[in-house]
């Protein structure tokens, strides 16, 4: 799809799929259109060419009950109760007022907050307020997740409570859009990634596999005992490092040389603790397709 803005152009022809029941990684620095692009999902705005299609369908207003999107910006109204308000907000997503109630309170004791429940927003911090508009994202059982930036502010505890949350709804078939910064969350939990880079897609695929393509093809080997140099000749090392309780070993592999045959060139004397292909972090492929563009 296609969005312009004026002379700007937010989307260029931009296409991607997130797939049911996985978890989707939507990147980008900032100003790369991925704003734009949850705001086209949600309808908030159109494109100016190309269309959504959920489930196989282009978008309805009416699909609009069966997506869940958590905004960066708060959206809560500072003066109302906490529970009165997310009772609200789940009711505007079609729920009955029991319905509503009932799976609110159920919510709340999962994440351990019902003692906000008669608390004004404007008395909860950034990550409190976080976690009940997380609630009121999920509560309604979309089959659709949009998450903007999810873990601004949430520290390392509860950062972690909500991985686990986001994992849960992947396992009961619900898909997931994380729009984040956060490269360790994407490895930790996205199935399959998107990098946008100046209204363009420049990277897509499963994270895994990316990860595996950009790899040097180098080796990690972390041992306990004495190798000679004549033992390493054979190898191209490209680092050896001295622990107070392990030696490790960085080895460059031949393109189609495997870890097996590596294991038998070791001597046989050594203590053999883990070997491991090493392959770039996602923050490491961010920065260098960003700085390719």
């Amino acid at each position: 799809m296609t969005k312009r803005y004026s002379e700007h152009t937010a989307l260029n022809e931009v296409s991607l799929s997130a797939h049911e029941g996985r978890i989707f990684g939507l990147l980008g620095p900032n100003g790369a259109g991925k704003s734009s692009l949850i705001r086209v999902i949600n309808r908030i705005t159109a494109p100016d060419s190309g269309e959504v299609r959920l489930e196989g369908h282009p978008l309805q207003e009416e699909d609009l009950f069966h997506i869940g999107y958590l905004p960066e910006e708060r959206g809560l109204y500072p003066k109302m109760k906490v529970g009165e308000q997310a009772i609200y907000l789940a009711r505007l997503k079609g729920l009955s007022k029991s319905d509503a109630q009932q799976r609110v309170k159920e919510w709340f004791e999962r994440l351990e907050i019902t003692s906000w429940w008669d608390k004004r927003v404007e008395e909860l911090s950034k990550g409190m307020q976080q976690k009940v508009q997380f609630v009121t994202t999920v509560v309604h059982e979309p089959r659709l997740l949009i998450f903007d930036e999810p873990f601004s502010g949430f520290d390392p505890v509860n950062a972690e409570v909500l991985k686990r949350e986001i994992l849960a709804l992947k396992a009961k078939g619900t898909t997931l859009m994380l729009s984040t910064h956060n490269m360790q969350s994407v490895e930790e939990l996205c199935d399959d990634i998107t990098l946008i880079n100046r209204a363009e897609v420049v990277l897509s695929g499963q994270t895994a596999e990316i990860r595996r393509a950009h790899g040097s093809h180098t080796a990690r080997i972390v041992y306990e005992g004495e190798i000679s140099p004549t033992d390493l000749s054979h190898l191209n090392i490209l680092e050896h490092e001295e622990r107070e309780y392990s030696k490790i070993l960085r080895v460059q592999l031949q393109p189609e040389e495997e870890l097996r045959s590596i294991i038998g060139q070791l001597p046989s004397a050594i203590h053999l603790q883990s070997i491991e292909l090493e392959y770039p972090s996602m923050h490491e492929i961010f920065l260098a397709t960003v700085q390719a563009k």
